[in-house]
């Protein structure tokens, strides 16, 4: 394996690493609001959105499937955060919007987090931060263009199913 080949292992494991560690700090600082951390990024994803977007997009946005953020919308639905609106560009898929309920939920979440929003801003300074958002973002889109070629697609082996 070259050199490269292993830094890009390392980056993966340690964006697995971190990405894990937020998750279960999400999960812990905003438990008490009645929120977990996957509702929490699809609210957020909707905070951040300039126009209402449909589940199918916010997953695709978050690199989640669709079918879980359909489960977590549906679910946000009825808790009140969300409410559904026509699409008029889909008339089968409806657009995710925001209640009041669930603007106040995502900024609740957003201040409780912020102390160590701010330890990490401490830590790392803004401009290694924005030197990592860049760096995050570019692999992001190499990936998904490898993903979307199809002989790319065509060279992943088949997964064969094990008996149980």
């Amino acid at each position: 394996m070259s050199d490269h080949e292993n830094q890009v292992r390392a980056l993966a494991l340690t964006i697995f690493a971190a990405n894990g560690r937020l998750i279960s700090a999400g999960n812990e600082l905003v438990a008490h609001l009645g929120l977990t951390s996957a509702w929490w990024q699809v609210l957020g994803a909707l905070r951040y959105s300039p126009v209402p977007l449909p589940a199918a997009s916010i997953a695709r946005n978050m690199g989640l499937t669709r079918q879980a953020v359909q489960r977590i919308v549906d679910v946000l639905a009825d808790k009140g955060l969300i409410e559904f609106q026509t699409n008029p560009h889909h008339r089968r898929a409806k657009l995710v919007v925001l209640t009041a309920a669930g603007l106040k939920a995502v900024t609740d979440a957003e201040n409780v987090v912020a102390p160590l929003d701010q330890a990490i801003a401490n830590k790392i300074g803004t401009n290694r931060i924005k030197d990592a958002i860049r760096t995050l973002k570019e692999m992001d889109v190499v990936i998904c263009e490898w993903l979307d070629q199809p002989q790319t697609r065509a060279s992943i082996p088949e997964q064969k199913e094990t008996p149980a």
